[in-house]
């Protein structure tokens, strides 16, 4: 399957910004899906998954309650919005399938990955 990522920008302290996920394959509609994102220098963390169906979702403390995951499965997209950003969320942003279960590992899971999208959010 094939991702691709979109969204990314240049954004103020405090801005908005909503990135999108689009999957080539519905066989995406089985599996989690999530977001991580790299900033230079750093390795890839977890953000935020949500399960199969979107039924739970999941996020990273450094996120809980400025993010919200959702998707579409009528459009094999995966979305996520961002609010109240903070120069600390600059990073590449890259959206993923996990393989390995219906919901979301944070980690451990096997990962299909679509090509990342900058987010700068300047102070």
């Amino acid at each position: 399957v094939q991702l691709q990522a979109s969204g990314g920008g240049l954004v103020q302290a405090g801005g908005s910004l909503r990135l999108s996920c689009a999957a080539s394959s519905r066989t995406v509609s089985n599996n989690g899906m999530g977001w991580f994102r790299q900033a230079p220098g750093k390795e890839r963390e977890f953000v935020a998954g949500i399960s199969w169906n979107g039924g739970s979702t999941y996020y990273a403390d450094t996120v809980k309650g400025r993010f919200t995951i959702s998707r579409d499965r009528t459009k094999n997209t995966l979305y996520l919005q961002m609010g109240n950003l903070k120069p600390e969320d600059t990073a590449v942003y890259y959206c993923a399938v996990d393989a390995s279960s219906p919901y979301f590992r944070r980690s451990g899971g096997i990962y299909s990955w679509g090509k990342g999208t900058q987010v700068t959010v300047s102070s």
